[in-house]
């Protein structure tokens, strides 16, 4: 009866170191949370490093006036806009609508909104999107791909 309840013990140990251990994906939600919260908290302060920092070095984005770009290629387009003189721009905090996670994948679906502002005109829009996060080897998620779109078109930054 011992040595059934030893051999019984040692295939659950065996079992056990067998199974991988499950990525906390609570824990990995608020660390992608709290990334989306530093960009606006960047982009707001107008710290183009900041905002880049949020891109993966393989980025590969899908939006209007670029189907195909890259992390170089936005994070140059951002750099410009935030220098703009006399532009004033806020994204609100992102309206996050879903986070699924799998493994070292996440995919956010989420909603931007914008206030632009120049002269005596001002205007809000709303940004569709869906972000593709890939753990990088820091651990740090960044995004790898995404594709977004104007649902109302920002009249100020026409």
């Amino acid at each position: 009866m011992i040595r059934w309840l030893l051999a019984i013990a040692v295939v659950l140990v065996g079992v056990g170191a067998a199974t991988p251990a499950r990525a906390d994906v609570d824990s990995d939600k608020a660390a992608i949370t709290e990334r989306l919260q530093r960009w606006t908290v960047a982009f707001n302060a107008r710290d183009a490093a900041g905002v880049c920092d949020l891109f993966a070095p393989d980025l590969v984005s899908t939006v209007p006036e670029s189907l195909d770009g890259s992390r170089d290629a936005l994070c140059g387009k951002l750099s410009a806009v935030l220098a703009k003189p006399g532009l004033q721009l806020h994204y609100d905090s992102p309206d996050l609508r879903e986070i699924i996670v799998s493994g070292d994948i996440a995919v956010v679906r989420l909603f931007w909104t914008l206030t632009a502002q120049k002269g005596g005109e001002s205007s809000v829009s709303t940004e569709a999107g869906m972000d593709i996060f890939k753990r990088q080897p820091d651990g740090k998620w960044s995004i790898a791909r995404f594709i977004s779109f104007s649902a109302t078109p920002n009249k100020v930054l026409q």
